[in-house]
C-alpha cells in the first residue's frame, strides 16, 4: 500500500509561542528546527512510507525539509491548518497514493515502531486510524485510507470530530493510543512531562 506522510509546520521563528515564558525566540526557533528534523528523519526511515510531504508557509522550514529529502508544498492565503492539509492531500492524490498519514512536527518521542503500528492498522480500507494526544482531545496522528475519505477537523476536540467523521463515512475506525505519539510540545507542562519520560 502506498502511503504518504504529511507534516504541517508553522513558521520556525513564530511557532511554540506559548513557550515564550520558558525559551527565547531564538531557542524556540532551534526547538522547532530540531522537532522538524527529528520527525522528517524518522518518517524517511520507514520503508512503508513512500514520500514525506511538508506543508508550511515558511520558506526556511520548506528548505530544511527539502534538505532532509522531503517533498514540500507552500501554504498560501490565510493561515488555516485544515485547508493546508486538504491542499497537501490533493498533491499526494495526484501521485495515486492509497492513503495519507498526518503527523505534526512536534512529537519529540516519535518512534518508527509506533508509526508502523499505525500503518499496520490500515489494511482493508476504507479505514481511519486515529492516535489521540495525552488528553484524548487532540489528534496527534491521523491515517486516512483512501486519501480524501474524510475532511480534516483539526482544532478543538479534533479527536472526537475525526472519529465521528470516520463513522459517518462508513470507514472502519481504529483508535491507536501509542506512547511516543501522545506527547506534543505546546505548553511548559509538556516540557516537564518530556523531561520525566526521558529521565532527565
Amino acid at each position: 500500500m502506498t502511503i504518504w506522510a504529511i507534516v504541517p509546520v508553522k513558521p520556525l521563528r513564530r511557532g511554540k509561542s506559548r513557550l515564550a515564558g520558558v525559551f527565547s525566540e531564538e531557542e524556540r526557533t532551534d526547538l522547532n528546527r530540531y522537532l522538524l528534523e527529528n520527525t522528517v528523519s524518522t518518517l524517511k526511515n520507514i520503508p512503508e512510507i513512500e514520500h514525506v510531504l511538508v506543508v508550511s508557509r515558511d520558506q526556511a522550514a520548506l528548505a530544511l525539509a527539502r534538505d532532509l529529502g522531503a517533498r514540500t508544498v507552500l501554504e498560501n492565503g490565510a493561515p488555516h491548518l485544515n485547508v493546508a492539509l486538504e491542499r497537501a492531500t490533493i498533491v499526494a492524490q495526484t501521485y495515486e497514493t492509497r492513503g495519507v498519514l498526518i503527523l505534526p512536527a512536534d512529537l519529540p518521542l516519535i518512534t518508527p515502531e509506533d508509526v508502523k503500528m499505525m500503518l499496520e492498522r490500515a489494511t482493508d480500507p476504507p479505514v481511519v486510524v486515529v492516535s489521540p494526544d495525552r488528553h484524548n482531545k487532540g489528534t496527534n496522528a491521523l491515517l486516512v485510507c483512501p486519501a480524501g475519505l474524510i475532511e480534516y477537523h483539526y482544532g478543538q476536540d479534533s479527536f472526537k470530530k475525526h472519529c465521528e467523521l470516520a463513522r459517518a463515512a462508513g470507514a472502519r475506525l481504529e483508535i491507536c493510543e501509542l506512547p511516543s505519539l501522545t506527547l506534543d510540545i505546546d505548553v511548559p507542562d509538556d516540557l516537564t512531562l518530556l523531561e520525566e519520560r526521558l529521565d532527565l
